[in-house]
């Protein structure tokens, strides 16, 4: 069967510097008088870093099995139920 990663879904109206704004707020401790900044390297400048590794799929959502697409569809089912369980 033929899986769709539906998680991409939720994450497509963001940017990446979006993204990365909101992992920063997430991630800070609320009595921390630091700026905090979480910065991504661009899948395209991964690709340029290892050239001989596609494997991009944690990056891009593109996983290139059904299993790992399933995995990524559970797991976000989890969170949004608030199961601490692995979705494997």
């Amino acid at each position: 069967a033929n899986q769709e990663n539906y998680v991409k879904a939720v994450f497509e109206p963001f940017t990446h510097e979006e993204i990365s704004r909101q992992v920063a707020r997430i991630i800070t401790p609320p009595n921390l008088r630091a700026e905090v900044a979480v910065v991504y390297q661009t899948v395209e400048n991964l690709h340029v870093a290892c050239p001989n590794h596609s494997g991009d799929w944690y990056f891009t959502g593109n996983y290139p099995t059904p299993g790992g697409n399933n995995v990524v569809n559970k797991a976000f089912v989890n969170f949004m139920e608030g199961k601490l369980v692995r979705a494997y």
